[in-house]
């Protein structure tokens, strides 16, 4: 890869939805790359990525659910050589359904692997070599759903709640020290996620959606300019977040029942 006068992102998650468009904005910034996924079309993004930038891409393919699919992610980023300037912690999943009676406990504790240990894992490994440099962004994708009880999103909710609390006490830990924590907060975005989620029966998977582009370009430049959190989306993704500060818990825990409620769509 380029010398260590090009500053390095990596951007976990990065075959398709957010992570695929923040990628892009790495790239069309100046910034070389190394993504990964869980699947092998991952050499396919960086092909694609390539010919609209002038960056170079490293690509890992692994499943960051395991201890060793991390670890295979760090090595990479070891044997490149080079610091990591900014890191996007984006990989994550959803189950939908009702806890009691529908979700299987295989996907949640995979989703809880994903979305929570990994990013902890991850964040370990790259916090102490950033603070070696003193320097360095990171941008964890939170949800506008960390911010309210998500029933019949229950574990993905709290997976949620739990990266927004870490991601603001890891930033509070980190200042002064050159190293930036950002929270990426989307609402419904227009990606595969409710699919995969089984949620394409409600009115969160059925309904408008926002421009996974817009959402990554927000968080790009909120990660820039070193923000702690940013709701992105449109105009009515940010007033729902800002609704959803000054709700009661009780009303908000409602209002998410209405749009996952598995068949809430018809």
């Amino acid at each position: 890869m380029n010398s260590s006068i090009i500053p390095l992102a990596v951007v976990t998650g990065a075959s398709n939805g957010i992570g695929y468009e923040l990628a892009k904005q790495f790239a069309k910034n100046g910034y070389d790359l190394l993504i990964t996924a869980t699947g092998s079309n991952i050499e396919e993004v960086a092909k694609e990525i390539a010919q609209t930038s002038k960056a170079e891409i490293e690509t890992v393919q692994a499943d960051l659910a395991t201890y060793e699919g991390v670890e295979t992610l760090y090595n990479k980023i070891k044997a490149l050589n080079r610091p990591v300037d900014a890191i996007a912690i984006n990989a994550g999943v959803g189950v939908g359904g009702d806890f009691a009676r529908e979700t299987d406990l295989q996907d949640e504790l995979n989703l809880i692997n994903l979305n929570v240990v990994s990013s902890v894992h991850l964040a370990k490994k790259v916090v102490k070599d950033m603070l070696e440099r003193g320097k360095g962004k990171i941008l964890f994708t939170s949800s506008i759903a960390a911010i309210m009880p998500g029933p019949f999103e229950a574990v993905y909710a709290a997976s949620k709640a739990f990266i927004q609390s870490f991601s603001l006490s890891l930033r509070n830990e980190l200042k002064d020290t050159g190293i930036t924590v950002t929270a990426l907060q989307p609402g419904p975005t227009d990606t595969n996620f409710f699919h995969r989620a089984d949620m394409d029966d409600t009115k969160a998977g059925a309904g408008p959606k926002d421009d996974p582009a817009e959402v990554a370009r927000q968080g790009f430049e909120a990660l820039m300019a070193g923000k702690e959190s940013v709701v992105a989306g449109s105009i009515m993704t940010k007033i729902q977040g800002a609704v959803a500060k000054v709700l009661p818990d009780g009303a908000k825990t409602e209002m998410h029942r209405q749009i996952a409620e598995p068949g809430s769509a018809n």
